[in-house]
């Protein structure tokens, strides 16, 4: 009999929506290249058809310097990511094979007078709530310490950015672009983690690789069974996870052989919300990341969130630790600010909330200086995950960062 379970999931790069991301925080780093004041918001939709396959960008930017060429971006974006075959379900590369439509205006003039202000006087972008998590679960396994993240999040952003590698550096060579994972994680009555219950993985894969086994899709999706389990759930999940009674499920329906991608399902911008975020365990306020500047609190108040959860738990505050803000277009100072330890902490919640105040400044213009968000350091964030990352020298995934000095003062109240 089956504890407690929880599962999350992930997609890969190629995933339809996850394509559309990639596109949209391509042009938000464009754009921030060019003007660190830029103000982006653009979507994506991408759908792949027998003839040709279709990219259409919408959107508003406004920025000081020359207009990136957004086809150009989208073209690259995509092909970056794989989409270079119309047989797979998109060549992203070919104007005979797929279209780029462009529908992108300036911002308007009623959000930008709320917005447009100096420093700390830069009032949200819109309003909303946004929410932060974190919690300890990940910090007894090796290569997961440090994340303080939910455990079948961080797991199916492990697979979906292993199903990547794999296809990338050729050891999966029939792999294609699109595909999926999930986890379900067993937990004991006391809360804690006992193993892995079950993996799901979907992958996109070559339609002839069937030949190899005269033409038996038994025998083939046998094969991508094991060659999964070996090249992706054991490089991806720790071994003392994974015990002999787990269950392993790769493309449930069959076969996922090409073409897939765009063709077998259109693509959106901001589709894959809960995938981007904590896998369900921690909420969400709703507001999509991808391709919005950081003048939308929609991403930079859900980092900063993320950002001071995780310093609560760091610190030893909590176990768990989720942040809420909220804010109205235009104002700098948020309307709320709730902090729930989930009856993790010593302290009372309204302390460890005056704490969080204390340390943390949540204005738009605060976040953005704190985090250094002004630069073209999104287009990484598109797949695999926004937060429960690792920083990189780059400067990328700065609201993953730990600083000690906050630290300590969380600690000394």
């Amino acid at each position: 009999m089956s504890g407690v379970l929880f599962s999350s999931e992930s997609v890969t790069s190629g995933h339809p929506d996850k394509l559309c991301d990639a596109i949209s925080d391509a042009i938000v780093d464009a754009c921030l290249a060019i003007d660190s004041n830029a103000r982006v918001a653009v979507e994506t939709c991408v759908k792949g058809k027998e003839d040709k396959g279709l990219i259409v960008l919408a959107g508003e930017v406004s920025l000081n310097g020359e207009v990136p060429n957004y086809a150009a971006i989208a073209r690259t974006a995509g092909a970056n990511i794989g989409y270079v075959s119309h047989k797979i379900g998109m060549d992203a590369t070919s104007e005979e094979l797929c279209d780029v439509q462009v529908h992108i205006t300036t911002q308007s003039a009623n959000i930008a007078q709320g917005v447009n202000k100096d420093g700390l006087d830069q009032g949200a972008g819109d309003q909303g709530m946004m929410f932060g998590y974190a919690c300890e679960e990940t910090e007894q396994y090796d290569g997961l310490k440090g994340r303080f993240f939910p455990l079948a999040a961080a797991l199916s952003q492990r697979l979906s950015r292993r199903l990547t590698t794999v296809r990338e550096q050729g050891i999966l060579p029939w792999a294609r672009p699109d595909g999926k994972s999930q986890v379900t994680v067993e937990y004991n009555q006391d809360g804690s983690v006992k193993r892995v219950h079950t993996v799901v993985i979907a992958i996109q894969h070559d339609n002839e690789l069937k030949e190899r086994f005269d033409g038996s899709e038994e025998q083939e999706l046998e094969y991508i069974r094991s060659q999964i389990e070996e090249h992706v759930v054991n490089h991806s999940i720790p071994s003392e996870l994974l015990d002999s009674e787990y269950k392993l499920v790769v493309n449930g329906t069959g076969r996922f052989a090409d073409p897939g991608g765009p063709y077998a399902d259109a693509g959106l911008t901001g589709r894959k919300i809960i995938v981007d975020t904590y896998g369900g365990m921690g909420r969400h306020g709703g507001g999509a990341f991808s391709g919005k500047d950081p003048s939308k609190v929609d991403r930079s108040a859900a980092y900063a969130s993320r950002w001071a959860a995780k310093h609560v738990v760091a610190a030893g505050l909590a176990s768990r630790c989720e942040i809420q803000l909220a804010y109205v277009i235009g104002v700098a100072e948020p309307v709320s600010v709730r902090v729930e330890t989930f009856g993790t902490s010593t302290l009372a919640e309204s302390e460890v909330a005056n704490r969080v105040s204390n340390v943390f400044d949540f204005r738009p213009g605060a976040i953005s200086r704190d985090l250094n968000l002004q630069r073209p350091i999104y287009s990484i964030t598109a797949a695999g995950g926004h937060f429960g990352r690792f920083p990189t020298d780059k400067g990328e995934f700065p609201w993953e960062v730990l600083d000690q000095s906050r630290i300590a003062k969380l600690k000394n109240g």
